[in-house]
């Protein structure tokens, strides 16, 4: 079965230096999620929320169907269990993503690190790990992790919640 999903994933990749910029090869997409999952498992706790950060943010970002991102998450899963180190998915996404790109991954990596309402030690580590990797600034870090927590304040304001899920007060700063 794993190796039907990986000849699913690798039909049609191109050699590198011969992919459209603008798309994303299915070894680059297998890399990022490894990437993900990952930071899903830095606090030893895999949830549920995680979880379906984690697929959500794949099937927008790569455009899969349900099964589809299953099937990748299954695979990177996988992968990201056999692997010594991180550089070898580190190393593909930095060589052939753009900035903007890489911005992305960066967002939604603090969205999954965000996801479960809190933010562990090594979460924290193992985001500046990666985006050292990626070749990422940590000001750009930084800048990720800022438009993260804004959408997570807008969303907790919506839903009538403050900090830590208690009720919402007013928010210094705000007109």
């Amino acid at each position: 079965m794993v190796d039907s999903i990986r000849r699913l994933f690798m039909k049609g990749v191109a050699e590198p230096g011969q992919e459209d910029p603008g798309t994303s090869s299915p070894d680059i997409r297998l890399a990022a999620c490894a990437l993900l999952l990952e930071l899903a498992h830095a606090d030893d706790e895999f949830t549920d929320e995680e979880r379906a950060h984690l697929e959500g943010a794949i099937r927008h970002q790569f455009g899969l169907d349900q099964d589809q991102a299953a099937s990748l998450m299954e695979l990177a899963e996988k992968q990201r269990q056999e692997a010594v180190d991180l550089w070898t998915f580190t190393n593909l996404v930095a060589e052939h993503y753009s900035f903007g790109q890489k911005m992305v991954l960066a967002e939604a990596m603090w969205g999954l690190v965000y996801c479960d309402g809190e933010l562990a030690s090594r979460e924290d580590y193992l985001m500046r790990k990666i985006s050292g990797l990626l070749r990422l600034e940590p000001g750009y870090l930084m800048e990720a992790r800022k438009r993260v927590e804004e959408g997570c304040q807008d969303q907790d304001r919506e839903q009538g919640r403050g900090p830590a899920g208690g009720p919402a007060g007013p928010v210094v700063g705000e007109e």
